[in-house]
């Protein structure tokens, strides 16, 4: 009844700013008006305009997980120690704009490497729509740079993968059979306290059928990590069911593309210019510090008109 109500409230709202955009555009032009006058309409405008947007937005974000909490992963791929270090950025990148958003993210699972940067990462994101927001962002990250990692510091090209997965209610959660499952334990290789790393308290989860694999070592013990891995293991089956899906229409279509390394989303580059384009929307920047930073929204929103689209 409360939702009736909103919702009610909502369209009564647009109705009012709708005929109000009307009243506007019939007044004189604004060169005819005295200087105040004008400017309270100029700010106006851009009051309703803003809210235009934001119910733009919102009229996007109506798939069937959007509003959920979000788990997200990152992982190293072609470029060694680069690429490591690349997918460390992305996961700092990530934290960044959830924090701008106001949203809480907990690191769940984390295997570093050797010598610096992270091999992958699964964060959880808590917060309003998160995964609706976060989903676009699923693809493959190119970095061009000059490396640290190189004594002649040559220009390298790195590429990372970025997963996005929506966390399912317990109400929701999709049943899975015990003798599905594999269960393995092992010692946490992440930082911790005395406890942490000398018990196998870490657990990685495998369903069979369809060789999905999840694994939590953030918590101190193996119970509790047991049961972030069983539920990363669920968000991993809604997303593969909702993978599956949007293949199934791309087909249709005529339009599919596998998600090989070359149809990378988005390229980074801070040498030997700036600039960080979106090669499915055409978005872009050259303050790469900024995006780096967490700056994501512009390539959010023009992500989710894309998505709609498609």
């Amino acid at each position: 009844m409360q939702e009736l109500e909103a919702l009610q409230n909502e369209q009564l709202s647009f109705q009012n700013l709708e005929k109000r955009v009307s009243d506007l555009e019939g007044l004189a032009d604004l060169e005819d008006l005295e200087p105040k006058d004008a400017e309270e309409l100029e700010r106006e405008y851009a009051e309703i305009e803003n809210v235009f947007g934001e119910w733009e937005l919102k009229t996007l974000l109506g798939g069937e997980y959007d509003a959920k909490n979000a788990l997200l992963t990152v992982r190293s791929g072609a470029g060694g120690v680069d690429a490591q270090d690349w997918a460390e950025m992305l996961l700092r990148m990530y934290v960044g704009y959830a924090e701008k958003q106001g949203w809480k993210t907990h690191l769940l699972d984390e295997s570093r490497g050797a010598e610096a940067g992270i091999k992958s990462a699964t964060i959880e994101i808590a917060g309003s729509y998160a995964y609706g927001y976060l989903h676009g962002e699923a693809g493959i990250h190119r970095l061009v740079r000059l490396s640290p990692f190189n004594a002649n510091s040559l220009r390298q090209t790195s590429f990372a993968s970025v997963e996005v997965m929506p966390i399912i209610d317990d109400k929701e959660m999709m049943p899975l059979k015990p003798d599905e499952l594999r269960i393995d334990t092992y010692r946490s290789s992440g930082a911790g306290g005395q406890n942490v790393n000398k018990t196998e308290s870490a657990v990685r989860v495998t369903h069979i059928p369809t060789g999905l694999v999840a694994a939590c070592q953030s918590e101190r013990s193996q119970l509790q990590n047991k049961e972030e891995a069983m539920k990363m293991l669920r968000s991993k089956m809604a997303q593969k069911h909702i993978e599956e899906q949007a293949e199934a229409k791309r087909k249709l279509r005529g339009d599919f593309k596998s998600a090989a390394w070359g149809n990378q989303i988005r390229s980074y580059v801070i040498h030997p210019y700036t600039l960080v384009k979106d090669h499915r929307t055409g978005t872009e920047t050259s303050d790469t510090g900024k995006v780096l930073g967490g700056d994501l929204q512009a390539f959010i929103e023009s992500e989710l008109r894309y998505l709609q689209a498609h």
